[in-house]
């Protein structure tokens, strides 16, 4: 795909053909991001490289350092991750627009269920982690599950099927605190009752 489209647009601008090509490798990259590994982004890139230099070549003939320059640039990226990565080739504009790369796709490994676990086997704690429901689970305890990775907020321990959780207002309601899901923690029971002992201290002017 990323072929017939360099080649269908083999006279048109750098920046419409990076806006023509940017969507398509997003798409494929994040669909196939949770089965590929980063090698494979990074022979992607090359390959997509060496057909955008072809590109190049076909509008300025005989490629040299000069020209080449006019497309393509190196220089430091932000990923999605926060971090910065130097990259020794940017297919970009004059003015920074610049065509995403495969490997800039974070990767995704999904954890498989194990083969003895069933929806009906009353591990619920496991199934709202992993799904942000269960049976049986309201819908709340199940997200807040979810969002926590199936921890404790307050010790930091993960909660067992035979637990006693309880959901807990960040900021208390009797300080203004909203029921909204912002505000919201799970909580072991006992551990709440450390956490409403510690809110009332607080409150003592």
């Amino acid at each position: 795909m990323i072929k017939g489209v360099i080649k269908q647009l083999k006279t048109a601008p750098q920046s419409a053909l990076i806006s023509k090509l940017n969507p398509i490798i997003r798409g494929w990259s994040n669909y196939y991001s949770g089965v590929v590994s980063s090698e494979t982004f990074v022979k992607l890139d090359h390959i997509t490289w060496l057909m955008l230099r072809a590109w190049t070549v076909s509008r300025c003939g005989k490629a040299n350092h000069e020209k080449l320059t006019n497309y393509f640039r190196h220089g430091t990226v932000r990923l999605s991750n926060g971090k910065e990565r130097h990259e020794s080739w940017l297919f970009q504009t004059k003015d920074g627009f610049q065509l995403w790369k495969h490997n800039w796709t974070p990767l995704v490994r999904h954890t498989p269920i194990r083969p003895d676990a069933t929806p009906y086997d009353g591990n619920w704690t496991y199934w709202a982690t992993r799904k942000g429901q269960a049976i049986d689970t309201p819908n709340r305890v199940a997200k807040l599950l979810k969002k926590q990775k199936g921890k404790c907020k307050w010790c930091g321990l993960y909660f067992a099927p035979t637990d006693i959780v309880e959901v807990d207002h960040i900021v208390p309601r009797s300080q203004g605190g909203k029921d909204e899901y912002k505000n919201l923690q799970l909580l072991h029971r006992h551990t709440r009752d450390d956490q409403t002992a510690l809110d009332n201290a607080r409150a003592v002017p």
